[in-house]
């Protein structure tokens, strides 16, 4: 089984259009158009994978379904985790399996994603209901390259996963949102 190295930063997004534009100047193409995506993270009870810094994830991408294990952590400049994941024909299926298992759902978000390339790494555009962000992932000097040509200083780096913006997001706002959902979101908002 081959393992893959994730090397990433992410980075706050004022203007969704604007970073479409400024990744087409510096020579990036659309890999995949805007796309719904939902996902679930999965822990044994008493939160061990947690505990282990790991994280297994079903996502919905558009109709394509994927499972991810994530495990270990460097954080420098840039976030570097260990990463297998495969396609799953049957998403429904796949929770079903894991829940056999004993894994339960520790957490839901969602958001709408735009992949794009230059062949030599990748850019993503997060649209989430707790704002937008960037990824810039593929080799520590492309990324750093590749976020300059952005306008993307270091110290604009995110190394926090999706889970942790959205504790973050909770504290800041006061709310009692338990899941970084569109649904969940709206619904606390307007009580």
């Amino acid at each position: 089984m081959a393992s893959n190295k994730e090397i990433e930063v992410k980075f706050r997004v004022g203007n969704v259009r604007a970073l479409a534009r400024q990744l087409k100047e510096a020579g990036f193409h659309k890999k995949t158009p805007r796309t719904h995506e939902m996902n679930t993270l999965y822990d044994l009870p008493g939160a061990k994978l947690r505990k282990r810094k790991e994280l297994l994830r079903l996502r919905q991408y558009g109709k394509e379904w994927k499972i991810t294990h994530k495990s270990g952590t460097k954080v420098g400049r840039h976030s570097s985790r260990q990463e297998l994941e495969t396609k799953v024909d049957d998403g429904k299926r796949m929770d079903a399996i894991l829940r056999a298992l004993g894994y339960e759902p520790s957490f839901r978000y969602e958001k709408f994603r735009a992949e794009w390339t230059d062949g030599k790494g990748q850019v993503v555009v997060d649209e989430t209901p707790i704002g937008n962000f960037g990824e810039i992932e593929g080799s520590p000097r492309w990324i750093d390259t590749t976020a300059k040509k952005l306008g993307v200083n270091h110290d604009e780096y995110i190394m926090k996963n999706y889970a942790t913006l959205f504790s973050d997001w909770k504290r800041k706002t006061k709310s009692r949102a338990k899941e970084m959902t569109l649904r969940a979101i709206a619904n606390r908002q307007q009580k």
